[in-house]
């Protein structure tokens, strides 16, 4: 069955920066293209940033954008979020998802899974 696992939250200074990891399972990871998502506190899922399947293509949210670099490996059938120049903000639940990824992302509305699946996330906190 579809399964993702994040990894590599915690707490860290405002400025500081951190790497989350992604690892898949029962997919066919390479056809699909990828996502980054979180949920702030008192907000509802919102995406972050995208990559296309072979990983030539990759869009981010304002907030993030020339802050934060998704990356991904096929071989490996993980994705990557390097987060550089954390600020209070960025505090959320991250979550990872197989998901439509275009110059449109992210899709106005809600946060879109394509398996309809959602792995239990890892937290980020930005302390001041």
């Amino acid at each position: 069955q579809v399964q993702v696992v994040e990894s590599g939250g915690g707490l860290v200074q405002a400025g500081g920066s951190l790497r989350l990891s992604c690892t898949a399972s029962g997919f066919a990871f390479d056809d699909y293209s990828m996502g980054w998502f979180r949920q702030r506190p008192g907000k509802e899922r919102e995406g972050v940033s995208c990559i296309t399947m072979s990983g030539g293509n990759t869009y981010y949210s304002n907030s993030v954008k020339d802050r934060f670099t998704i990356s991904r490996d096929n071989a490996k059938n993980t994705l990557y979020l390097q987060m550089n120049n954390l600020k209070l903000e960025d505090t959320a639940m991250y979550y990872c998802a197989a998901t439509p990824c275009s110059g449109a992302f992210p899709n106005p509305g809600a946060a879109y899974s394509i398996f309809g699946y959602w792995g239990q996330g890892t937290q980020v906190t930005v302390s001041s």
